[in-house]
């Protein structure tokens, strides 16, 4: 485990630190001499282990120092969801990239204090990862390989570390959201070879499955209904991702379309002083389809 801090809080200036007028405030704009450097703190990543040794010191914060790494997941959790709603806006994407930044300081921490490794060994470990994940750019015999091809060996290669281990999985985390896990699952088969060579052979399999949820329905077994509709789903990740479309996202832009025009559904009908559940289907129908005639062209 690493312990050397190096410049810090009673230590030499760091020679390689920041000049005053190098200093970014926390809206990414130039200033005076920044204040974590009054309060003792180094820049860049070694003043937020300072920061975070502060937090957790005899005299810190009494919330801080109450956290575990189980009480932490939710936040973890959290923060990752917020920088994937923060990705199309720079400035927030900035912040919220610093707030996941914190969780991983902050459990590295806490691993530190029980001597198991600090945010240093991460750092090294994910470098050491990537190095080694790529002989064709640090190796000694370097190829031109295409972006398909260091995929294919990227993940032959994860294959053979979980076989050494005696592990026989894909290595896709469970608790990710189910339309991405399915599009990760597929991408990771895919790469060793087990993938329709084009959409087309998808969308024939996404039709002897609709097939399949049809007689499924006509049966009335409810647990065989389940398992067709979640095949019918499956492969219709697939078919997105022959397509060159993320399917949480699509998903996630049909979400939003939804509520936009049942926004205005519910306007208008508050505008006429009638309930909503008063309108009945053509009612509300009706409203739908003015919503969808008021939209921008582009946006539907």
């Amino acid at each position: 485990m690493t312990v050397s801090r190096g410049p810090g809080p009673g230590n030499a200036a760091d020679p390689n630190a920041a000049k005053p007028d190098d200093v970014r405030d926390s809206d990414g704009a130039k200033g005076p001499p920044a204040r974590h450097r009054a309060l003792g703190l180094r820049d860049g990543l070694p003043g937020l282990r300072d920061l975070m040794d502060r937090l957790l010191a005899d005299d810190g914060c009494p919330w801080d120092r109450q956290q575990t790494l189980a009480t932490l997941r939710p936040y973890l959790l959290e923060e990752a969801h917020e920088v994937l709603e923060a990705m199309d806006d720079p400035h927030r994407h900035r912040k919220e990239l610093g707030d996941l930044l914190f969780q991983i300081v902050f459990q590295s921490a806490l691993r530190e204090r029980e001597g198991v490794f600090d945010v240093e060994d991460v750092v090294a470990a994910i470098r050491d990862k990537m190095i080694d994940r790529h002989p064709h750019v640090f190796g000694p015999d370097r190829e031109a390989l295409d972006a398909d091809e260091v995929a294919r060996r990227w993940e032959a290669r994860k294959q053979e570390e979980r076989a050494s281990e005696g592990e026989a999985s894909l290595g896709v985390p469970r608790g990710l959201p189910a339309l991405h896990r399915a599009a990760r699952l597929q991408d990771k088969a895919a790469a060793l070879g087990f993938d329709w060579p084009a959409v087309e052979g998808a969308l024939a399999k996404l039709d002897e499955e609709l097939a399949e949820l049809e007689r499924a329905r006509a049966s009335g077994s409810a647990r065989a209904i389940v398992d067709e509709l979640g095949d019918v789903l499956f492969v219709l990740v697939r078919v997105a991702g022959k397509l060159g479309v993320d399917a949480e996202a699509a998903l996630t832009h049909a979400n939003a379309k939804f509520e936009r025009r049942f926004a205005h559904v519910l306007r208008a009908a508050a505008a006429r002083g009638q309930a909503p559940a008063s309108l009945g289907l053509a009612g509300l129908d009706a409203l739908w389809d003015e919503a969808k005639r008021l939209e921008p062209p582009g946006d539907e």
